[in-house]
C-alpha cells in the first residue's frame, strides 16, 4: 500500500512539470520552424502552448505510467507527438535544422531556469507546503534530463539533427542513414542502461554543465535576495 502511495505521489508531483516540459519543447521546435520558413507545423495547429495539442496519449500517458510501475520506478521512457517539420522547405535546410533542433532543448533550459525561480519566490513567500517545492525540484530534473536526452547525437532526437546539419555534406548524408533504426537503438540503450551506462556517460556531463550554467544566470538573483 506504502509503494502504491508512493507511486501515485510521484506521478501528482511530476505530472504538471512533464506535461509543461513537453509542450515547451514541441511548441518551440514548431516556432523555430515558421521563423526559418517551414508553416507545416502552423498550418497543422501544432505552434500551441495548449498541451492538449502534442500530447499522445499512449506514448505521453500510458506508456509511462505503465512502464514506471513495472519496473517499480526504476525506468520510465515517453514521447509527444512529434511536431511535423518539412526540412525542405526551410530557407537553408541543412543549416537551419540545426536551430529548428536546438529550440526544443533551448526550451527545457529555460523551464529549467523558470522552475528555479519559482522554487526561489516560494522560499522568499514563506511557502511551507512541501508539495510545491517538490513539484519545483521535479520541474528543474524533468527539464534537465529533456534538455540532455533530446541532445544526444542520434538521430531522430535532436542532438541527431544539430550533427547533421554540423557534418559535412558527404559525412552527414551518411550519418542520415542511421535514422531509421535510430528508435530502436534508443529503446536498446534505455533498457540495458544499468549494464552498459551509455547513456549515463552521456546524461550525467550534459546535466551537469546545464546545471552550471542555471547556477551561473540564477546567481545575480540569489546576491540580491541575501
Amino acid at each position: 500500500m506504502n509503494d502504491l502511495n508512493d507511486t501515485i505521489q510521484t506521478i501528482a508531483v511530476y505530472a504538471l512539470p512533464v506535461l509543461f516540459a513537453i509542450t515547451l519543447h514541441e511548441a518551440a521546435h514548431a516556432y523555430a520552424a515558421k521563423f526559418f520558413g517551414d508553416t507545416t507545423a502552423y498550418a497543422q495547429g501544432r505552434m500551441s502552448l495548449n498541451p492538449l495539442k502534442h500530447i499522445d496519449p499512449i506514448g505521453t500517458i500510458l506508456m509511462p505510467i505503465l512502464i514506471y510501475i513495472s519496473s517499480f520506478g526504476n525506468f520510465l521512457f515517453g514521447y509527444a507527438k512529434p511536431v511535423p517539420i518539412n526540412y525542405g522547405a526551410l530557407r537553408h535546410p541543412k543549416r537551419d535544422m540545426a536551430w529548428v533542433a536546438l529550440a526544443g532543448p533551448a526550451a527545457n533550459f529555460v523551464m529549467a531556469f523558470c522552475w528555479i525561480v519559482f522554487s526561489l519566490l516560494l522560499a522568499v513567500g514563506g511557502v511551507k507546503e512541501d508539495f510545491f517545492m517538490q513539484m519545483a525540484r521535479a520541474g528543474v530534473l524533468s527539464n534537465l534530463v529533456m534538455f540532455a536526452f533530446n541532445l544526444l547525437p542520434l538521430p531522430p532526437l535532436d542532438g541527431g539533427r544539430i550533427l547533421f546539419s554540423i557534418l559535412p555534406n558527404k559525412l552527414a548524408y551518411k550519418f542520415g542513414r542511421i535514422e531509421p533504426y535510430g528508435f530502436y537503438i534508443l529503446l536498446g540503450l534505455l533498457m540495458f542502461n544499468s549494464y552498459l551506462h551509455v547513456l549515463d556517460y552521456w546524461m550525467g556531463p550534459v546535466m551537469a554543465g546545464a546545471e552550471m550554467g542555471l547556477h551561473l544566470l540564477i546567481s545575480p538573483i540569489l546576491f540580491l535576495l541575501n
